[in-house]
């Protein structure tokens, strides 16, 4: 049976508790403090969550384990199908990703206390990394330019100027929802002859500068000129003065959204699309983490799954000669004489694939010299007279025997193979 995803407070866990599992829960409180010191504040609360809903469930299913110390392999196995029965607030299964960072939490403080030589800390970390479920990599959600141009559209005829403001500025710079509403007032700057938008410490803990558009500079200025108290800490707090959240803007991007016939759409959509049009029209990876803040260029390589401009020029480069040579071909040929595509049509891939197939295998390494080509040097060392070899060495002459044989270089086959004869006679 499906349960809400609902955790008691600490309050709550302590009086359910009645102080008999006070070592199960002082050490929790004391690694809270810990990684406070040097953790953000949303990475505290999602450990935080995670160690509630672990005690939470051994409060319910395993009474008679009152210490930390206690908690073996077993209680884990016995976790696992517990957090996947829990529902979330809409009554839906919690996903996949949900208990991964439950139990990826859990797992980083048994390891933690384990480390630090804490007492409480159990004989060996109960929970393993295979514990943690599989989550899915989706790409990401972007609008197709037709959608894109429809939304914009949408948007500059919207009544309201602050919708228009959202919208522009989102999908124009790729900002995270949480950067767009924590703007300083004094975030637009000019640097030299054009107009740049200062992004201050977020949620990877860097700040960045952003080109801005010569449009969304008037287009902001308009904004504030006509809503805005110069004396207001954010450059775009909504026309009332309130702060903007995340969700006043998915408001007003699913407003456009409805008004240009798109359906539900969401703040990081417009980063998404942002970073799809780039890479479509050739900006560099490098260009592009920079503009979205990446750190790392694993996360910029999610946009180039989606528009590998490599592939797609090989792809149709040689689709094109391949449709030519279709076009040529003469139905009346039935022997397919002169049927095979020039050399000129195969691309760097299939030329690395060709020159595989014709390489000579050596003791050490491969020759990559062409077939066409004669070598006086082909296996030199064992046509020598002061070449020697032994039984030891059968499983490398058999393979150079069997790699010849399988490319059909026949000198090369009728050396090995004597030499493996020889390997058979006696000693004189």
């Amino acid at each position: 049976m499906k349960q809400p995803d609902r955790f008691l407070s600490w309050a709550e866990i302590d009086s359910e508790a009645m102080g008999d599992a006070t070592e199960l829960t002082v050490p929790m409180h004391a690694y809270l403090r810990q990684i406070a010191t040097t953790l953000r504040s949303g990475s505290v609360r999602n450990s935080d969550i995670a160690l509630r809903c672990f005690t939470q469930f051994m409060f319910q299913e395993h009474p008679q384990i009152t210490r930390l110390a206690d908690v073996r392999r077993v209680h884990i196995e016995d976790y696992k199908p517990w957090l996947a029965a829990r529902t979330n607030q809409r009554g839906k299964p919690v996903t996949a990703a949900t208990r991964a960072h439950r139990l990826g939490n859990l797992r980083t403080f048994f390891i933690r206390i384990r480390d630090w030589d804490w007492p409480q800390a159990p004989p060996t970390v109960p929970i393993l990394f295979g514990d943690l479920p599989r989550q899915e990599k989706p790409l990401p959600k972007a609008l197709d330019d037709a959608a894109a141009a429809k939304f914009l559209r949408a948007a500059q005829t919207r009544p309201r100027l602050l919708e228009r403001v959202i919208c522009e500025v989102l999908i124009r710079t790729g900002l995270r929802v949480g950067e767009f509403t924590g703007l300083r007032r004094d975030a637009v700057r000019q640097i030299g002859a054009g107009h740049w938008l200062h992004v201050p410490v977020g949620k990877l803990l860097d700040d960045r500068y952003i080109p801005l558009h010569p449009q969304l500079v008037e287009l902001i200025a308009d904004y504030r000129d006509r809503f805005v108290d110069p004396a207001h800490p954010l450059l775009l707090p909504r026309e009332n003065g309130i702060p903007m959240d995340r969700y006043s803007v998915t408001r007003c991007l699913n407003n456009v959204a409805t008004a240009a016939g798109l359906g539900h759409v969401h703040p990081h959509q417009m980063r998404h699309t942002l970073a799809t049009q780039a890479i479509n029209r050739g900006m560099s990876l490098e260009a592009i983490a920079a503009l979205l803040g990446h750190h790392s260029m694993d996360m910029t390589l999610r946009y180039a799954k989606i528009a590998n401009r490599t592939v797609a020029d090989e792809y149709f480069a040689v689709t094109e000669k391949v449709e030519a040579l279709y076009a040529a071909h003469d139905p009346d040929n039935l022997d397919g004489e002169n049927t095979a595509l020039p050399a000129s049509a195969a691309g760097p891939e299939m030329a690395r694939l060709h020159r595989e197939m014709h390489q000579r295998m050596l003791g050490n390494g491969f020759c990559t010299r062409p077939p066409a080509l004669d070598c006086t040097f082909e296996s030199v060392c064992e046509t020598c007279t002061f070449f020697q070899t032994s039984i030891a060495f059968r499983p490398t002459l058999q393979a150079q025997y069997d790699h010849a044989a399988e490319h059909d270089q026949q000198g090369r086959q009728q050396l090995f193979a004597g030499l493996l004869r020889g390997l058979d006679q006696p000693a004189s």
